[in-house]
């Protein structure tokens, strides 16, 4: 069953669960130096936000997604969850991260070794792990960040993220044989796979405890893992390919700045593979993204009545 063309080109977002949007807007923008890309709402629950958060021009393998849910209860991470979600950043700047870190209040371990690369771990306001990784390839990438953090220092994308597993052959079988993976280290009950190439290349670990408890989704727990394809005729492909594999995949689904295919990988994971265009300057100019609540035709009708039951947010001005 050969694998379609063009292959799996590494992450396109990660989006998680927050609480109080607010809050979340701050810590991204003004902690991490992240720009708000885009401000909408969840499709599926309009009266929720969407927050989009990556570099300036917001290109796909930069972003990280929140839905807010101010009544969220903060759940435990297990088994068939995100156990991480890893940032680039250049070799040489975890010393200003650390420091930067802590001095806006953050819990954050002393940079530690990882399959080769330096890393700093830290958790958001709402519980959801993160990492800084130190790439030797990160500093040629455009900088994520306004004036808040230095360019030399500041995030350039995601740099991969981390599963916890009970079983952990069926998904790494998945995503070598199905999925077009390649297989790297093992570092005790950690295993590495790769996605992409040069820039775009991402890292997926599984970590396998058979002990784990199963997960229950909340505030700090990662919703889905999205994969970068080309194009329409590439997501189609991959769609036909998924199903031929046996997976349940479902229709194309039009995200306003992507289009997306979701299904499970086997250890519980929910897995999108979105496309990277029209991309985030289809309703708004590339200077002022993320400054408007932007909806989708099918939703503009209800605009008032959306914008009524959204709190309003501390818009991310440069410092």
């Amino acid at each position: 069953m050969p694998m379609p063309t063009p292959r799996i080109a590494g992450l396109h977002h990660v989006t998680a669960i927050a609480t109080d949007p607010r809050r979340n807007v701050t810590f991204y923008t003004r902690t991490l130096g992240l720009r708000l890309v885009k401000k909408t709402v969840n499709f599926d629950d309009p009266k929720t936000y969407h927050l989009y958060f990556g570099d300036q021009h917001g290109h796909p393998g930069t972003i990280l997604t929140f839905f807010p849910w101010p009544r969220a209860h903060r759940s435990d991470r297990g088994a068939g969850q995100v156990m991480a979600t890893a940032f680039a950043v250049p070799v040489g700047s975890l010393g200003f991260w650390y420091r930067h870190l802590r001095s806006h209040g953050v819990a954050v371990d002393t940079p530690k070794q990882r399959f080769g690369r330096e890393r700093l771990t830290f958790l958001d306001p709402d519980g959801l792990e993160l990492q800084l990784v130190a790439a030797a390839d990160a500093a040629v990438a455009p900088a994520s960040g306004g004036s808040r953090i230095p360019a030399h220092v500041a995030i350039r994308g995601l740099e991969g993220v981390r599963l916890l597993l009970a079983e952990w052959r069926a998904t790494a079988s998945l995503l070598t044989e199905v999925l077009g993976f390649r297989a790297g280290a093992q570092e005790g009950v950690a295993r590495r796979f790769y996605a992409g190439e040069g820039l775009s290349q991402a890292s997926i670990d599984l970590v396998h405890d058979p002990e784990a408890d199963p997960h229950a989704l909340g505030a700090g727990t990662v919703h889905h893992v999205a994969w970068r394809v080309a194009d329409d005729p590439a997501q189609h492909a991959w769609q036909e390919h998924l199903r031929d594999a046996g997976l349940e995949v479902t229709p194309v689904l039009d995200r306003s700045y992507f289009r997306s295919i979701y299904f499970r990988e086997p250890g519980g994971v929910l897995f999108e593979i979105a496309t990277d265009p029209p991309g985030f300057t289809r309703d708004e100019p590339l200077a002022s993204l993320g400054e408007t609540l932007q909806l989708p035709s099918w939703l503009e009708p209800q605009r008032a009545e959306i914008e009524a039951a959204l709190p309003p947010l501390d818009e991310p001005k440069e410092d």
